[in-house]
């Protein structure tokens, strides 16, 4: 596994241009984001995308996410009402997922088996924004928990230890909020509050 070392706040986009690469090759790859680090891969990688879900322990009924630069990658994958565009628009970019019905972009491997939904996010991070510039394009992301366990990871020395030799490569900008997303699922007729995470509701739901 390769450590690549990059500043949280102005990360080298040289680095990250790198691990794009990686990623375009069907790399799994662990990155910081604005709620936790997180495993991502290519979106239409069906290998890495079964190594993803292997490596985090979870089978197809678990929600992945996908990870967009802004609101207009949203509509590519999420069929969006007016309403919902609203909250979206409030709500993004932090640490919020939102489970939103998937379009005909998403591959049906990724979406969720009965009820045809997708995560989707809008981070707000320094090294996972220039990332996905540096790939342009989104990718297929779950939080960096150890398969059967609870909490994610977050020290830079653990997550290398405990992922050598099973992740591609791992890009430490230090330890990241240990807080999960605030998870609201907009596949129903009104938008309901799944898991309180870092991401505030107060005054929007």
């Amino acid at each position: 596994m390769l450590r690549i070392t990059v500043h949280p706040d102005n990360p080298e986009r040289r680095l990250l241009k790198q691990v794009a690469g990686m990623l375009m090759q069907g790399g799994v790859v662990a990155i910081p984001t604005d709620s936790s680090y997180a495993l991502v891969c290519h979106l239409d990688d069906k290998v890495a995308a079964d190594r993803l879900r292997k490596i985090r322990g979870v089978d197809e009924r678990h929600h992945l996410t996908v990870l967009c630069a802004d609101l207009h990658e949203i509509a590519q994958f999420s069929k969006v009402d007016n309403a919902q565009y609203r909250l979206l628009k409030q709500l993004t970019p932090g640490p919020y997922t939102f489970i939103l019905e998937a379009t005909k972009e998403v591959p049906r491997r990724v979406s969720h088996p009965s009820r045809k939904t997708i995560g989707i996010r809008v981070p707000e991070h320094p090294v996972t924004n220039t990332l996905l510039a540096e790939f342009d394009a989104p990718v297929l992301s779950t939080t960096l928990i150890p398969a059967g366990e609870a909490d994610p990871l977050n020290d830079p020395d653990d997550i290398e230890s405990r992922f050598k030799g099973v992740i591609d490569a791992f890009v430490d900008a230090g330890p990241c909020p240990r807080e999960p997303t605030t998870v609201i699922d907009l596949s129903g007729r009104a938008p309901e509050l799944i898991r309180q995470g870092r991401g505030s509701v107060d005054g929007v739901l």
